[in-house]
């Protein structure tokens, strides 16, 4: 009878195979093992081998590369089998071959995690551990010059690993994109002292390597100007395993921070750098926490990325006014409204449209008859002011914000709750300060009855008389629940109604 046998732990070795014998030998049963262990760390093995083989206690594949051919075999026998169909239910080959790669990876994977909650003098270790790098080879491609480098490129930097499927889209990537570029102009700033690496995860045992899959994952590499691996097979699957159950990865791409050392300092930093760009540098949660502390609800937090006249319009207090929806009829009349109002009470205006409902003809129309200050052409930036809001939310949900408690939160969500449907909006500032922001309807008629406040704005100025009048027409025309909110997935604790932040009154969520 032969047994095959493997593992790290010398001390389990010693103790397993000392255990089998006494059983095999009071059995009377003529037993033959063999060692066939593997491991990311080839000197571990080696050791292993040589220390199994003085002590005498089983047989051992004397070279590497034995062990090495042993396991390809298997893993060729498995491909082979999935090539014909054949099933794990159906299939004792395949079954005893999953068995024992489950084995494996269940082994690899305590391993990893004690590695990585282990003190290290620099982060190759944690690196080297994530992306297999056997016999120091390159492993990487560089983003800017499509050249394959090793993992050394990374030592003692500031580690951001970007983890997605072959799903994600260039408009998901657009954001951590131009923040990457933007920061890395200049490579002698501090704010530029970090790397960010794609580990597209793809479990290409159970998952066919199409062709289609190796050209979806070529354009993807073609988006990015970042380190991104040579081959999704570089990442094990106890490296998969870990980073669905311990960052809790789920196809929505998540950016994991690892400080100089390798130490995870933060399982999901892509929303304080949309939010914040390279101010959220070096990216910990601490960071995060620290940068919602200094921040309140203002220009620069909600649209500072849209347009670089903005933070010009800022510093020349002029008032900005964010407007979007998808109908064009109510968006003419208040583009010609706002502005006939805005001359006449002597106040330098600037609009913006954000809307995402049908906004490429939107866009088109309002440049072709100029209806506002400023039209964005590339709709990359109108999702990108989306997604910021989204980030603000999931942000704040990271560190249990409530609704009720948060002042951010509740106009996040009026602002998402406005652009749900073809209805028109309006936020307005001044200078940095937002001042004002309502429904299509309700700016509308409320702008359209300025020879009826005109006289405050004088005396109280327009800030103030816009604000009061707005109040009073929401006082006199009570929508209570009127107001209804889409609740979109990433509302999950959502109650089945909010109060608005734009009036104060409960909105319906559903």
């Amino acid at each position: 009878m032969y047994g095959l046998y493997g593992g790290e732990d010398i001390g389990w070795i010693r103790k397993f195979t000392m255990v089998v014998k006494t059983v095999a030998q009071a059995e009377g049963i003529s037993l033959e093992m063999l060692y066939v262990g593997k491991s990311n760390l080839k000197e571990n093995v080696g050791r292993n081998i040589c220390t199994i083989t003085v002590d005498g206690l089983s047989h051992t594949m004397q070279e590497m590369e034995f062990i090495s051919l042993f396991w390809a075999r298997l893993e060729s026998m498995w491909h082979s089998k999935m090539k014909y169909c054949k099933s794990i239910e159906n299939d004792w080959i395949v079954q005893e071959i999953d068995a024992i790669h489950e084995e494996r990876v269940m082994e690899a994977y305590q391993n990893l995690i004690r590695l990585m909650e282990s003190p290290h003098d620099d982060n190759m270790n944690t690196l080297r551990a994530l992306i297999y790098a056997k016999n120091n080879k390159r492993v990487l491609v560089a983003g800017s010059t499509r050249k394959r480098v090793k993992l050394d490129v990374l030592r003692r930097k500031i580690v951001l690993l970007l983890i997605s499927d072959l799903e994600v889209s260039e408009e998901e990537l657009f954001g951590l994109k131009k923040i990457y570029q933007e920061s890395h102009q200049n490579p002698t700033r501090t704010e530029s002292q970090y790397e960010v690496v794609w580990m597209p995860v793809v479990d290409v045992r159970t998952t066919p390597w199409t062709e289609e899959k190796q050209q979806q994952f070529e354009a993807l590499q073609g988006m990015m100007p970042w380190y991104f691996v040579y081959k999704p097979s570089m990442l094990a699957p106890q490296v998969i395993r870990y980073i669905k159950e311990v960052w809790r990865f789920n196809k929505k791409p998540v950016v994991v921070a690892l400080d100089q050392q390798g130490k995870s300092v933060n399982k999901n930093a892509l929303h304080m750098i949309l939010i914040w760009g390279s101010l959220a540098f070096p990216f910990t949660r601490d960071r995060e926490e620290a940068l919602w502390r200094e921040d309140s609800w203002r220009i620069e937090l909600v649209a500072d990325t849209l347009h670089p006249a903005i933070p010009t319009w800022i510093e020349e207090k002029k008032h900005i006014c964010l407007y979007g929806g998808g109908d064009i009829e109510w968006i003419r009349k208040f583009t010609l409204t706002a502005k006939a109002v805005a001359e006449d009470a002597g106040i330098p205006l600037e609009m913006l449209y954000v809307g995402k409902s049908g906004p490429r003809k939107i866009l088109r129309n309002i440049a072709l008859e100029k209806l506002g200050s400023y039209a964005l052409q590339d709709l990359n930036h109108i999702n990108f002011f989306w997604t910021r809001l989204e980030s603000m939310w999931h942000s704040k949900l990271a560190f249990n914000s409530t609704i009720e408690s948060d002042v951010i939160m509740q106009q996040v969500l009026t602002i998402l709750s406005f652009d749900g449907g073809e209805q028109g909006w309006a936020e307005i500032s001044n200078g940095s300060e937002i001042v004002a922001r309502a429904r299509g309807e309700t700016i509308l008629r409320v702008l359209g009855d300025y020879d009826m406040w005109k006289e405050y704005v004088n005396q109280e100025g327009f800030t103030t008389a816009l604000n009061d009048r707005l109040k009073y027409h929401l006082y006199e025309h009570p929508n209570l629940n009127s107001m209804i909110i889409s609740r979109p997935i990433f509302y999950p604790t959502i109650r089945e109604t909010v109060v608005c932040a734009e009036c104060g009154l409960e909105m319906e969520a559903h």
